[in-house]
């Protein structure tokens, strides 16, 4: 059986090369979807002989299908560029490919574990963080315009190995990537006519701050675990003052 790894990019010349070169002798093609990049993304993809496209982007989950569409193996992993395949990972789904995959199985979950600001993340609701990575073509789809889900019609697995997660830059990349995502977040909660904003924004920030630092046991991970307490709580703000602000908007 064989294998389709696909990955969507948007200038992602830095971390884009270690994504690809951890999919070697693990996957039969690479589809890379890219949003149109600025930096030199196309020209890694293509130097790696993956198969390249590109798409105007409109929301993570139609971006990720899209790509899914252009693989042409039944199975397909599922790697985003600041994603790489760990050596036990590997050697998980080369078992895998040797024994064929089990027919009454449609889908893997996989831990991944995350680096970010000089350490591997081991608490804060950031590890295990199962995601649903390696699955059939056929039984899968993309929802959801940011923190897209995968939804699976049959059995999910899970594999031993981690997908190693190099993610937010630094506290400011995370500071901003979290403000662009409040603001698809907000756009959401308007359309769905959520109601209580005002309680929300007042509740949910210093509970969100509670769950990742105490709760989930944030505090044992330093620095970095509060950090990630405190800009969570901030995201979540920002979320709902987005939300306020276009509802006003709306009304005059």
């Amino acid at each position: 059986m064989k294998i389709s790894a696909v990955i969507i990019t948007y200038n992602e010349e830095d971390r884009l090369p270690d994504a690809l070169a951890s999919l070697q002798g693990v996957a039969d093609e690479i589809i890379v979807v890219d949003s149109y990049s600025t930096d030199s993304t196309p020209e890694i993809a293509r130097q790696a002989r993956a198969t390249f496209y590109q798409n105007r982007f409109e929301d993570y989950g139609q971006q990720k299908n899209i790509a899914m569409q252009k693989a042409s193996h039944d199975w397909i992993l599922n790697l985003d560029a600041d994603e790489r395949v760990s050596p036990e990972l590997k050697r998980a789904i080369s078992e895998l490919k040797e024994n064929n995959m089990p027919a009454t199985v449609a889908a893997f979950a996989i831990k991944r574990k995350t680096f970010y600001l000089g350490r591997w993340i081991r608490h804060s609701g950031w590890y295990p963080d199962r995601k649903i990575r390696l699955f059939k073509k056929a039984s899968a789809a993309w929802q959801g315009r940011i923190h897209e889900r995968l939804q699976v019609t049959g059995h999910i697995a899970s594999l031993p190995g981690d997908i190693l997660h190099f993610t937010y830059r630094d506290i400011g990349d995370h500071i901003r990537r979290l403000d662009r995502y409040s603001t698809f977040l907000a756009e959401e909660i308007v359309r769905q006519n959520k109601k209580f904003l005002l309680p929300r924004l007042l509740i949910l920030p210093p509970l969100t701050f509670f769950r990742h630092y105490v709760w989930r046991l944030g505090f044992l991970d330093g620095f970095p675990g509060l950090v990630i307490a405190t800009v969570s709580s901030w995201g979540t703000a920002m979320k709902y003052l987005k939300a306020l602000a276009l509802k006003r908007r709306s009304r005059s």
